[in-house]
């Protein structure tokens, strides 16, 4: 089953603050469907290849909550995706947010039918307040 929830995509640059929409797919951790927000990726080149690139991050938001989380950016292909251990703790941090279910509660459901407990959270990137964005007038990539 591919379940696809939209997310906020901002990457950082020195100077700059790039805001992109996409949707993360719960089951893999890749994310498509990239649409820029005030930014010309065909004239200014993708994010990550800019010589000022720092890092990249993504927000999952439900009724004013939301869930920040690192995104890993192949250079090579210019995939977005979340890791394995990231996407897990997403879905940790989702539930307890969005449904008031506990990290504790969902690690003892885990334990009950034999599954192995989440690994440690990764450590994030500082965040930075992303820029005023405007429409949806972007590509996609």
């Amino acid at each position: 089953m591919d379940l696809k929830v939209p997310i906020v995509i901002v990457d950082e640059l020195s100077d700059e603050v790039i805001t992109s929409t996409g949707l993360l797919n719960l089951a893999s951790g890749e994310i498509g469907r990239i649409e820029y927000q005030d930014y010309d990726f065909e004239a200014d080149g993708l994010p990550f290849e800019h010589e000022d690139y720092e890092f990249t991050c993504g927000t999952l938001s439900n009724n004013g909550k939301d869930v920040e989380f690192r995104i890993d950016v192949n250079t090579v292909t210019g995939q977005y995706s979340v890791s394995a251990s990231e996407l897990l703790e997403i879905k940790v941090r989702a539930a307890a947010l969005f449904a008031g279910v506990s990290g504790k509660a969902l690690a003892a459901q885990a334990a009950a039918r034999g599954l192995p407990e989440p690994p440690a959270p990764e450590p994030q990137p500082p965040r930075g307040k992303p820029g005023a964005s405007g429409g949806r007038g972007g590509r996609f990539h």
